[in-house]
C-alpha cells in the first residue's frame, strides 16, 4: 500500500507539471482548467473509492475532523478520509486481533495521534509535502519524501498496527501507554 501511494503521488505531480508545461506552450490558462477538472476527479474518486477497498476494510469519510476513538472498541483494517482534521485513536482499551491491522488516514492537512497499549508494535508511514513523524522518542521529518518509523522487532510482534498517512501536511505521533 505504501508503494501504491508513492506512485499515485508521483503521477499527480507529473500530470500537474505537464499541464503547466502545455499551458505555457499553447498559451492556455491552466488554472481555469485544473480547478473544475480537479473537482470532477475528486467527485468520481469519492463515488468509486468505497467499491475499491476490501470487504474487511471499514471506510470513513468526512470533510472536516476531528475523529476521536477511545474506550472499548475493536481494531480492524480501516481507511479514514478527511479534508482537514485531527484523528486521535486511543487503543489502550481496544480489542486487538492477532496479526496486523492497517489504518490509513488520507487528508489535505492532518494531525494523527495514536496511543497503543504495551505489547502492541507500531509501524508509521507518511507521504506528504511536509512530514513530521514521532514514535516513542524517535523522530523523522521530511519535505516531499516518504517517512517510515517502526517499533523495535515490529515484524516479530503478535499484535501490530500499521498506520499510514498521505497528506499535503502531515503531523503524526504514536506512543505506548
Amino acid at each position: 500500500m505504501r508503494l501504491q501511494g508513492q506512485v499515485l503521488f508521483g503521477l499527480v505531480i507529473i500530470i500537474i507539471g505537464l499541464a503547466f508545461l502545455l499551458g505555457s506552450l499553447f498559451h492556455i490558462d491552466v488554472g481555469q482548467l485544473c480547478f473544475p477538472t480537479g473537482l470532477i476527479l475528486l467527485g468520481l474518486w469519492l463515488l468509486l473509492r468505497p467499491k475499491l477497498v476490501g470487504p474487511d476494510t471499514a471506510l470513513r469519510m468526512r470533510i472536516f475532523g476531528p475523529i476521536r476513538r477511545s474506550g472499548t472498541w475493536s481494531v480492524r483494517d480501516e481507511e479514514i478520509w478527511l479534508f482537514i482534521g485531527d484523528v486521535r485513536l486511543d487503543m489502550t482499551q481496544a480489542e486487538f486481533p492477532a496479526g496486523e491491522a492497517h489504518i490509513g488516514v488520507f487528508s489535505f492537512i492532518g494531525n494523527v495521534r495514536l496511543q497503543v497499549p504495551e505489547g502492541v508494535a507500531v509501524s508509521l508511514s507518511s507521504m506528504a509535502f511536509i512530514n513530521d513523524v514521532r514514535l516513542s522518542g524517535k523522530r523523522s521529518s521530511g519535505f516531499v519524501i516518504p517517512v517510515h518509523l517502526s517499533s523495535n522487532e515490529y515484524e516479530a510482534a503478535e499484535r501490530r498496527v500499521h498506520l499510514e498517512t498521505m497528506a499535503f501536511i502531515s503531523d503524526m505521533r504514536a506512543s505506548q501507554a
